[in-house]
């Protein structure tokens, strides 16, 4: 097993955001949370180790059903750029390969297991991945199941999965599915892709929600390669597993939402465990060298003007990885202060002010969408000019251009679009795959 050193472990920073000024009576507090990891990365080919003191673990489900035959390219992009993320392994991580179908099958190693990361195994998976054919029909959650299985056997610290699917998942119920996501949620972290145009954009950005990772669309086959190299460099980076954002909060305080809001709008609130008295966490997944940000609204007691209390404290917990309590990494503490000063309990903070948007954006876009499939032209026109408008006012370009794929835009400003007659269907489900991704606010 691999050394490791304090170089390598990620060490974290909590800031807060908030204007905790409010007025008389007044009992909604608002925060955004930016927690940074810096310190943690690896690079070149030397052993990737952890905060644990073990070593990552990756499985990698490709799609092989029948359709990944039509075109051909499907099925070649996909051992191509396999190839290409075992190449990206550094030394010492475990891995797998599985085939999906409407069964889950090991293709690398095939023991049961998983191999070991040096230049013999990678060549050895590689190879095993000409025997890689299309036929049989989708049943992701068996996928998953596979995986987790795979991943349990060496106890790696990091656990990872990359899911490639070009359908639906129409082998098995929606409840199957879902069965499965819970089996796994906490166990391993997943990257979903959809290549091609013929697979649903929900069923794969809610297999990376509810496995905190990260989904995307590769239209083009030719693509998978580096997106798949990236995905993979990324997944390499990680240093610290399980990390939860765990709030406390005073007697008497309720806790509206806790959201990540950058990179992408994820929405924690639901998946909160109990953490002892006032105490709860919210899963984070695994971190490498990054910095996200979340928005936790609380709701506090009223008090008189000059008083102040403390609404929330925020830690950041890692298991310890002999067994012990969980460890803090960090914490930041979010205020409340009554005052009768009218411009200090009004003042928006800017960074509040931009997630919010950013969160509205996210929603109406889908929103738009769904309205656009289901034949509500006026409904779709509304929803999507409210997202140009949005994307406009907080300079998240990215999205803009997207939504100019999809309405014609008049005045950016005033949010005022025309529906186009045609949209290539690439077009609209990278839209919505992408629709959560944001960009961070300008300090």
């Amino acid at each position: 097993m691999a050394n490791f050193s304090k170089s390598t472990v990620p060490q974290f920073s909590v800031d807060v955001y908030q204007n905790e000024f409010l007025p008389e009576g007044g009992r909604d507090v608002s925060a955004i949370i930016t927690v940074t990891s810096t310190g943690g990365g690896t690079t070149g080919r030397q052993p990737l180790a952890t905060a644990g003191g073990g070593t990552a673990g990756v499985v990698i489900m490709v799609d092989c059903s029948g359709s990944m035959d039509f075109p051909a390219t499907k099925m070649r992009g996909a051992r191509e750029a396999t190839a290409a993320a075992v190449d990206t392994l550094r030394d010492g991580t475990a891995f797998a390969v599985v085939a999906g179908t409407h069964v889950a099958k090991e293709v690398y190693p095939g023991n049961g297991g998983l191999a070991v990361a040096d230049a013999r195994t990678r060549a050895e998976a590689k190879e095993s991945l000409r025997r890689l054919s299309a036929g049989g029909g989708t049943a992701i959650g068996s996928w998953l199941r596979l995986a987790d299985r795979l991943l349990s056997t060496a106890g790696p610290a990091i656990r990872h999965g990359i899911l490639l699917t070009d359908g639906r998942n129409e082998h098995e119920t929606p409840e199957e599915l879902r069965a499965a996501l819970d089996a796994c949620a906490g166990r391993f972290t997943c990257d979903a892709r959809g290549v091609g145009t013929d697979w649903e954009v929900k069923e794969v950005t809610g297999i990376a929600s509810a496995l905190l990772g990260s989904a995307d669309i590769v239209a083009d086959p030719a693509a998978l390669t580096a997106d798949f190299t990236a995905m993979m460099e990324h997944a390499m980076g990680k240093g610290v597993a399980d990390v939860s954002l765990r709030l406390w909060t005073p007697v008497g305080v309720e806790i509206a939402y806790v959201k990540q809001v950058a990179p992408t709008v994820e929405d924690l609130t639901g998946r909160r465990t109990e953490a002892g008295p006032r105490a709860g966490d919210y899963p984070t997944g695994s971190w490498g060298d990054e910095s996200r940000d979340y928005h936790v609204s609380v709701r506090v007691p009223q008090a008189a003007i000059g008083q102040e209390m403390l609404a929330a404290r925020v830690s950041l917990i890692a298991p310890d990885p002999l067994g012990g309590d969980p460890k803090p990494l960090s914490q930041g503490l979010v205020r409340a202060v009554w005052t009768d000063d009218l411009a200090m309990s009004t003042s928006i903070n800017p960074q509040v002010a931009h997630y919010t948007g950013q969160a509205e954006l996210a929603d109406v876009i889908q929103q738009g969408l769904d309205a656009r499939k289901s034949g509500d032209h006026d409904g779709a026109t509304a929803k999507l000019g409210r997202a140009v408008q949005l994307a406009a006012a907080s300079g998240n370009a990215d999205t803009a251009k997207l939504l100019s794929k999809v309405v014609d835009v008049v005045d950016a400003a005033t949010g005022t679009v025309r529906l186009k007659a045609k949209v290539a269907e690439a077009d609209e489900m990278t839209l919505e795959t992408r629709s959560t991704k944001t960009v961070r606010v300008k300090r």
